[in-house]
């Protein structure tokens, strides 16, 4: 007879308070979960799993506004923190940035968009005006194998643009 055993959560496993996308959820999880482990456990399945160690960038988060890669960031660090997924940018509508990714065929396979989405929010939200040069630098933690990064930075020129059109009008 093969008996099974049962999980047990570990002495240490807690529940943490994250706001995930403007809600705020409690997760329950061990100290060595990773936050990117934690937001797929908890269905948020647009943070991408790639490398696992902090290579591509596919796994990238906002944290209080600020890029992350999720796979190296213990998930209870970010305890009472802003996390933001690439779900969370846009508010339901499309951000320019999704829009100018689409309409530029910024994103081919898809894999790596959601990190390169993130990474440039990070930098517009920092820098509504940047160049060539600091968007390069802004993505350059985020790998992509598809295209030659050219329509990527042109992306987020044309997102920064309508940004800033959008802040003048209001």
């Amino acid at each position: 007879m093969i008996l099974k055993r049962r999980w047990k959560p570990m002495c240490n496993s807690k529940t943490i308070r994250l706001t995930i996308n403007g809600r705020k959820e409690n997760l329950f999880l061990s100290p060595q979960q990773t936050l990117l482990q934690a937001l797929r456990d908890n269905g948020h399945v647009d943070v991408k799993h790639g490398c696992g160690k902090g290579d591509c960038g596919a796994c990238a988060v906002l944290v209080d506004g600020l890029a992350v890669d999720s796979c190296l960031t213990l998930a209870w660090l970010c305890e009472d923190k802003e996390v933001t997924t690439v779900a969370g940018i846009g508010n339901g509508t499309p951000h320019p940035l999704h829009v100018a990714f689409r309409d530029l065929g910024a994103a081919q396979c898809g894999f790596c968009t959601p990190g390169m989405i993130v990474a440039a929010k990070g930098l517009l939200d920092d820098n509504p005006n940047p160049d060539d040069n600091e968007i390069r630098l802004a993505l350059s933690g985020n790998l992509c194998r598809c295209t030659g990064y050219v329509k990527i930075v042109e992306a987020v020129q044309v997102a920064a643009r309508v940004l800033r059109e959008e802040a003048d009008l209001s």
